[in-house]
């Protein structure tokens, strides 16, 4: 009964199009209400328990960090820098917009940051170069979704603090996987260019990729800072965080000195408007999974999963599809707050490790970014372009099915998602 009132309620907020954040927490008041051993004050409690967390800081720190660096115009650097080292590929802008988005990954840890800003600069350009509005709309949204899995993630250090799963160790596992799916978007915008003629910019010599690479370089040792930093053991996941704040702050306002005080405070606004909503999302996502926990209701739903007898996988795949379903409509953070807490004792069950766990159900996720009817990467996109969703749809899902095969592969070959932790972190 508290199952059905609990998704119930939920579905129902969603449908008439209620916020998931505040849906999560409206859903949970009736059984807070109704049950004589709760009080509508647990869900006060259990927002303040999580959010009481010094995890949970490096997210905003992490957003503050994208933003100075938007701000200080080393976006652009490394544009300059990406197009001497893939601009003469076939669909030389678009192969630029996949790399930009790689190196971007790596400093910001937020998708819908990636895609605002790659949104922005690359959809008109491409179109003005001859590329079709819904390829460009669709490539700039699919490889936005790289920052949730090359390090930093945000959704690694949500993952972290809720699962207990060691930050240091995921984000290594991530940096594979993430390059894999780089590549394979690199290959599907090669296959577009040669059968749609699309143009390529000539090569660029070695001096200006030196050049560009100069200037770029103090950029990008952000994430070397921030992946470094813990594995040497100088500072913990949120102590990172904080640092490349500050290492993006001195580059924007000292080094490049493009970012003046005005565009600092701006950066640090849009960074508090952008925390409030993804760490709102977290307490009320905890207050339902708390009451999933309470009435063991992933224990009933899995109850009869288990007799499956399924191997590591089999259960790899199971756990893929389900985060792959929720991620159509649910927000990746809640997700792993519901949906990975309720599958864990799943995992441990076949012995699959907590870190190949993670980032199955990370990747899992990212679909969800570029998928309706929630794919907010992908409506980003299309609001900078001014289409409706279904405009590019196609085209996405398209582009979708390589990076499939890349999550096929990663279950199925854990080495590829465990050996650069198994060599840096062993224990």
């Amino acid at each position: 009964m508290a199952a059905l009132v609990l998704f119930s309620c939920f579905f129902v907020l969603l449908a008439i199009r209620v916020p998931v954040a505040f849906a999560l927490g409206l859903a949970a008041l009736p059984v807070l209400v109704l049950e004589p051993r709760l009080s509508p004050m647990v869900m006060f409690n259990e927002m303040f328990k999580t959010y009481n967390s010094f995890i949970l800081l490096a997210v905003p720190f992490f957003l503050l960090t994208a933003n100075l660096m938007n701000a200080g115009g080393i976006t652009e650097r490394l544009m300059r820098l990406s197009r001497t080292l893939v601009g003469h590929f076939p669909g030389g802008l678009a192969q630029i917009n996949v790399l930009l988005s790689v190196f971007f990954a790596g400093i910001s840890g937020s998708a819908t940051a990636d895609a605002a800003s790659q949104g922005k600069l690359f959809i008109e350009a491409q179109v003005k170069e001859g590329y079709d509005l819904s390829f460009s709309i669709a490539i700039t949204a699919v490889s936005a979704v790289l920052a949730v899995i090359i390090p930093p993630s945000i959704l690694m250090v949500v993952w972290g603090g809720v699962i207990s799963t060691s930050i240091g160790a995921m984000y290594l596992a991530g940096i594979v996987p993430g390059l894999l799916l780089g590549i394979a978007q690199m290959a599907t915008v090669h296959t577009y260019a040669k059968r749609r003629n699309y143009p390529v910019y000539p090569r660029a010599s070695f001096k200006e990729f030196y050049l560009a690479a100069a200037v770029a370089i103090p950029a990008l040792m952000t994430p070397v800072i921030i992946v470094g930093g813990i594995l040497l053991g100088w500072f913990t996941a949120t102590e990172s965080a904080a640092a490349a704040v500050l290492y993006a702050a001195v580059l924007s306002l000292l080094f490049y000195r493009e970012m003046g005080v005005k565009q600092f405070f701006a950066a640090v606004l849009d960074s508090g408007k952008l925390s409030a909503v993804a760490l709102f999302c977290v307490g009320t996502a905890s207050v339902f999974g708390w009451l999933l926990a309470y009435y063991q209701i992933p224990k009933m739903l899995l109850v009869n999963v288990q007799t499956w007898g399924m191997g590591p996988i089999g259960v790899g795949v199971f756990i893929a599809v389900a985060f792959l379903v929720v991620g159509c409509f649910l927000d990746a953070i809640p997700a792993i707050i519901i949906v990975g807490t309720t599958l864990q004792p799943l995992a441990q069950s076949v012995g699959m490790h907590p870190v190949h766990f993670a980032i199955v159900g990370i990747l899992s996720l990212a679909f969800g970014l570029v998928t309706p009817p929630y794919g907010m990467c992908l409506m980003i996109c299309c609001a900078v372009a001014k289409v409706p969703l279904r405009f590019a749809l196609k085209d996405t899902m398209i582009m979708v099915i390589p990076m499939l095969i890349v999550l096929l592969a990663v279950i199925v070959f854990l080495e590829i998602a465990l050996f650069m932790p198994r060599i840096f972190r062993p224990k």
